[in-house]
């Protein structure tokens, strides 16, 4: 049997046609709360699956072999399946964004009812092909290791499994649930970012599924919006030992602008600006002619990125040139919109909360918008949609050299957690 059809049989395995009657309370809702339980065994099989798929964002074959899958899967759950390949006038390029983008996998699920619910998730990794065999999928106590597990296989398996459980509670009071599962979050969603624009504008509430620390244990109001600042210094080359006088240094100017560009971040508003890369020369015995340099620019508002382009743009405008001849050329990116926190996402966080207690867990709300950015900003970008993100498992170690994992602890919890939230929300709780 394929890995589609393994994951059809767990999927279906739990798909029995039964009421459920629901109400504020502390204690978990059944029959949910038992097959969450009964759950985990199946989402962990899912994992090693998804896992086993490497899929880096410029790994256009892995991403076209695990958007088969997802597509498969989710038409046995019962949707309509729609696939989303990145389109010209839709892609906005960036500097690193490569020539062929990993597709977008959309599910639509029509209901009975009248909200409509958007579920997040992004099937790239960072990894390079082969990072598989020397990091395999294992399981080691309570946890899971894998290439990606947390980041983001785990948020597509608690996706996948709470729309399982709907399936196996028979619910349906949702006017449409639309799963959206993207191949360039890494990259900064450069193909997959109109799209998901577009479907939050159609979306009453959009759940992302992130992962969440391991010692957060939490969902997020909030996240980065992302810049990148760039220079370019043209200088002039010489022979560094028979005649240096003739050349124009592109290193010295550059480490030149550099000091004096290193002050722009502002702690109180949480603007952050922070040289992170540096290219210059070709060889020992000649003076560079060329240099380049990156900012990491973090936000947490939208207007914000208008504020550090301005004073980017503005201070490299006003610097004053350490070695003469030499032209500086700067260049900034809006890579990602930050996620802003809103009351309605505040009282939906708090909704999520008591469902939570009703496992015994503290759920924790992160406002910060400290960190990474997710697609959740883009999804939140018309002012529409009510926007949650980190619904995926809690893990540890990704976008590092450590081995990256997830709490099989939080399985159960994490699935409750959406699938009680989801049927909440269409109920209009």
């Amino acid at each position: 049997m394929n890995s589609n059809g393994r994951i059809n049989a767990r999927l279906c395995a739990a798909a029995l046609a039964m009421g459920i009657a629901f109400g504020a309370q502390a204690a978990p809702e059944e029959p949910l709360f038992s097959l969450a339980k009964k759950e985990e065994p199946a989402v962990l099989a899912t994992l090693q699956d998804l896992v086993n798929i490497e899929s880096g964002s410029r790994d256009k074959p892995g991403l076209d072999k695990i958007a088969a899958l997802l597509a498969g899967l989710l038409t046995h759950l019962g949707g309509k399946i729609e696939v989303y390949e990145p389109n010209a006038v839709d892609t906005y390029r960036l500097y690193d964004t490569p020539k062929e983008i990993g597709k977008v996998i959309v599910g639509r699920f029509k209901g009975s009812g009248t909200k409509k619910i958007m579920l997040l998730a992004h099937m790239d990794t960072v990894y390079q092909p082969g990072v598989l065999a020397k990091r395999p999928f294992r399981v080691d106590g309570r946890r899971a290791y894998g290439p990606g597990i947390a980041d983001d296989k785990g948020g597509i398996a608690v996706l996948l499994h709470t729309l399982a459980l709907l399936k196996a509670l028979n619910f349906s009071e949702y006017g449409l649930i639309t799963v959206v599962i993207n191949g360039d979050e890494e990259i900064s969603s450069p193909g997959a970012r109109k799209f998901i624009e577009r479907m939050g504008a159609e979306h009453e509430f959009v759940f992302s599924c992130e992962p969440t620390p391991v010692k957060a244990d939490d969902i997020a109001l909030a996240t980065s919006g992302i810049g990148a600042a760039t220079l370019v210094v043209h200088g002039k080359s010489a022979h560094s030992g028979v005649n240096p006088e003739l050349g124009r240094n592109a290193i010295i100017e550059m480490s030149s602008q550099l000091l004096q560009t290193n002050d722009l971040s502002v702690a109180d508003k949480g603007i952050k600006f922070n040289w992170t890369l540096t290219t210059g020369g070709v060889t020992r015995n000649i003076i560079p002619e060329l240099a380049t340099a990156s900012a990491d620019v973090r936000v947490r508002k939208v207007a914000d990125l208008d504020v550090i382009e301005k004073a980017f743009r503005d201070r490299i405008a006003a610097n004053k040139k350490l070695v003469p001849d030499t032209r500086v050329e700067a260049s900034f990116e809006r890579r990602r919109a930050p996620l802003e926190v809103t009351d309605a996402s505040r009282a939906v966080a708090r909704k999520a909360q008591a469902i939570y207690a009703e496992v015994g867990r503290k759920l924790s709300v992160d406002e910060s918008g400290n960190g990474g950015g997710t697609d959740a900003a883009f999804a939140a970008q018309s002012g529409k949609p009510v926007t949650l993100e980190s619904f995926g498992l809690a893990g540890y170690g990704y976008h590092s050299s450590e081995e990256e994992y997830v709490d099989l602890d939080t399985i159960v919890p994490r699935l409750y957690l959406l699938t009680r939230l989801v049927m909440d929300t269409a109920r209009g709780r």
